[in-house]
């Protein structure tokens, strides 16, 4: 295990008292604050990104809630509609959000072809970044727009091996890519992030995505220690801490 505090920079929150969309029907089960930060404790995590998913939509109150439980230490990657108003958007930044999320891969958030104005104008706002769930096949339709943006954020690794020569570009443009969901990923993990670590150190961040929902293998420790046990403690503690705090900046305040 890692002797520092980890900071986890994907996980999620999905709490039944709070509105919930299905996604293709399905919904998935409660996996509360609580539950998280008993998960947390065994892992050594001491903050952490809370990150809207398809089933979230446009719901606020749930994240509002759990950030406020969980503490300035944490958060908060929330899917907004083009329609909210900057006093919105202020709000949230308050309440912790640092950043803005399309889900490309299963829906839910605002539609890509907002992605250039949106993204723009959360930044100049409150310096928000852009988050994509995406299949990295599909970087090349999206990659024009990305590079309008101040910076990016890419989940899972971009998901697929025959998308990552799509990935790497964009990393060395400055892109930071979330080493999450290593059981959603059809290729070699490792290999995949060295080959990110090997452009720009501070590109990557470790992340949880807890509790992994209708991922083909769930997180486990396993893979934590996978980046604690390949790359030199210096490395490991920026992948696993450091890269994540210089991006979200938690607890940085009001705007």
């Amino acid at each position: 295990m890692f002797d520092k505090p980890v900071f986890d920079a994907h996980l999620h929150i999905t709490d039944h008292q709070y509105p919930l969309q299905p996604n293709q029907g399905y919904l998935p089960p409660s996996f509360t604050v609580a539950d998280y930060q008993q998960r947390a404790a065994e892992l050594n995590i001491s903050g952490g990104a809370v990150v809207s998913g398809s089933f979230h939509g446009f719901d606020q109150q749930y994240l509002l809630a759990a950030l406020k439980i969980l503490g300035p230490d944490y958060v908060g990657v929330t899917q907004i509609p083009a329609s909210a108003t900057d006093e919105e958007i202020i709000a949230l930044h308050n309440a912790g959000v640092r950043a803005v999320r399309f889900n490309v891969q299963s829906g839910g958030s605002e539609n890509t072809k907002y992605l250039e104005k949106l993204g723009l104008r959360v930044h100049e706002l409150v310096k928000w970044h852009v988050e994509l769930y995406v299949d990295s096949r599909q970087l090349p339709g999206l990659s024009n727009t990305l590079q309008k943006l101040p910076k990016v954020v890419i989940d899972h690794l971009g998901l697929s091996k025959a998308g990552f020569k799509y990935l790497l570009p964009l990393v060395e443009k400055g892109a930071i890519v979330k080493a999450t969901g290593f059981g959603r990923c059809d290729f070699d993990v490792l290999t995949a992030m060295r080959q990110i670590t090997a452009i720009n150190p501070a590109a990557l961040l470790f992340g949880t995505d807890l509790p992994s929902t209708r991922a083909p293998r769930p997180f486990d420790v396993a893979d934590l220690n996978l980046i604690i046990n390949n790359f030199s403690p210096a490395l490991a503690a920026k992948i696993c801490r450091e890269n994540a705090l210089a991006l979200y900046q938690p607890g940085n305040g009001t705007v």
